[in-house]
């Protein structure tokens, strides 16, 4: 294997392999970036924050993997207050039918593992391999905006309480 500028030549690729690229739609649909609004219901009182956030595609396009940091460069809080700075590997699994998802969170010392799949025109990744399960939901998808709501449950995914919301808004580059 011939080493294409390190690390970011192996990594990045500028589009899905074609063969892939229908099953890759759902979240390969995202590429690109995005500006975060954030708002917080857990903690109580936590104050709002921006954030940014990219999607592009990874392992010779077999993968989409996104970077999420909030607060983001252009919130005053940056580097202060609390927040997640993390990254999203997703793939679809073909002998599931359903994506295969990992988010890493180092400041915050978290890694999850989520099986995401389409419901209706949105999309729900669900993590119930430790407690509290968590559950994620793209909502209200456009091709220039979407809502991301992440929420908790202790009581065997039957009820959900909302931690916090973000509206993601396509920037132009």
């Amino acid at each position: 294997m011939r080493d294409r500028d390190g690390l970011p030549g192996l990594l990045h690729s500028a589009e899905p392999r074609p063969e892939l690229a229908s099953d890759l739609h759902l979240f390969g649909r995202f590429a690109g970036a995005w500006r975060l609004e954030c708002s917080f219901d857990i903690p109580a009182g936590r104050p709002p924050m921006s954030g940014v956030l990219r999607f592009g595609w990874v392992l010779g396009g077999r993968a989409v993997q996104d970077v999420w940091a909030v607060p983001g460069p252009d919130d005053p809080a940056e580097g202060t207050a609390p927040g997640f700075f993390g990254t999203t590997v997703r793939f679809y699994d073909a002998t599931l039918g359903a994506w295969r998802s990992t988010w890493i969170d180092p400041p915050n010392n978290r890694v999850r593992r989520f099986i995401g799949r389409p419901v209706g025109p949105d999309i729900e990744l669900v993590s119930d391999e430790e407690q509290p399960a968590l559950r994620w939901r793209f909502t209200d998808i456009t091709p220039d905006s979407f809502t991301w709501t992440g929420e908790r449950s202790t009581e065997a995914s039957s009820a959900w309480t909302r931690q916090l919301r973000m509206r993601a808004t396509r920037v132009r580059e």
